[in-house]
């Protein structure tokens, strides 16, 4: 009898716990689709782009630096499969077994109606009905429903489309380049076209001995992969004996000499094969008189007459 009491109470819980835990009602199976793109770099190089000639001339050289990179790019077609359910939840119950059998009544009926009307009712109201009728009268399931469905991932598929070959060359866009110049170490930045404009009449350079400036040294590095590249510029003998006397030509306080010094100043320049220098502080002297036009207009005249050299404020031309 003791015996008896206990497996009635066992089935009993077995009963309710099916009842509670209920069966997932599973929905069509959905798959995504994409395109994956690996990328694997096979060569990375930079370059430095000194120019010609390798021998400085004259103060100021443009170099461009390049970040070149070899990839193997390989397209993939992804497919991702999930497997869909509706969870079960035991008080939707209360609402989808009369449900249910308002669906069994009503899928019957549309069937009676199908045989007479020949076939031509859709099979949402002949097989729908009675499915959605059949899924409501279960206690351990509930009807399908896409709003409230969850899903798992099945499985991945990746199928390979493209293989190929790929080469980037890019600016070293505003990132730093290493200038040695003698013992001393410098940092300066590239533009947005990755130029590094030097000027050996600007600082940092001008705060060196410059005759003895023989040689400068370039580098550049990726520190995500240790990628250098290095490259050398001389700094010619005649430069250096040109390089003193034109920064005391151009950085010297101009305010204290008058009209025939500052002719004097950008003839010198000039003569030492400096044209873009001369020319650069010819536009600042220019600036520099700006407001007084009769200053102006007697630097004009003695650059004209004394150096040779045609003049006008760009502002107004």
């Amino acid at each position: 009898m003791h015996t008896s009491n206990s497996l009635r109470l066992i089935g009993a819980a077995l009963c309710g716990a099916l009842f509670l835990s209920g069966c997932a009602n599973q929905l069509p199976q959905r798959s995504e689709h994409e395109e994956r793109v690996e990328r694997k770099l096979l060569d990375h190089q930079l370059q430095i782009d000194v120019g010609e000639p390798k021998v400085l001339e004259l103060p100021q050289r443009r170099v461009r630096v390049h970040d070149q990179k070899n990839f193997e790019v390989t397209a993939f077609e992804v497919t991702r499969r999930y497997d869909r359910y509706t969870p079960y939840q035991p008080w939707r119950e209360l609402y989808e077994v009369p449900l249910g059998a308002v669906a069994v009544v009503a899928g019957i009926g549309a069937n009676v109606l199908n045989v007479v009307l020949l076939g031509s009712l859709p099979d949402s109201a002949t097989r729908d009905w009675i499915s959605y009728g059949m899924a409501g009268l279960n206690p351990f399931m509930n009807v399908e429903s896409n709003g409230r469905a969850e899903q798992n991932l099945a499985s991945i598929e990746e199928v390979q489309q493209d293989r190929r070959m790929e080469y980037s060359s890019l600016p070293w866009a505003e990132r730093p380049v290493r200038v040695l110049a003698g013992e001393q170490s410098f940092e300066l930045l590239t533009d947005r076209s990755g130029v590094l404009r030097l000027n050996l009449l600007d600082s940092p350079f001008t705060e060196q001995d410059i005759g003895r400036l023989g040689m400068l040294l370039l580098s550049v590095e990726d520190d995500r992969d240790e990628t250098r590249a290095e490259a050398s510029l001389l700094v010619s003998h005649t430069l250096r004996g040109k390089l003193r006397e034109a920064h005391d030509l151009i950085f010297d306080d101009l305010e204290d000499d008058d009209v025939a010094q500052w002719v004097h100043r950008v003839k010198r320049l000039s003569d030492l094969g400096l044209e873009e220098e001369a020319s650069e502080l010819e536009q600042s002297l220019i600036e520099l008189t700006r407001n007084d036009p009769e200053l102006q207009e007697a630097f004009l005249k003695a650059l004209l007459e004394d150096a040779g050299r045609l003049a006008a404020d760009p502002v107004v031309n």
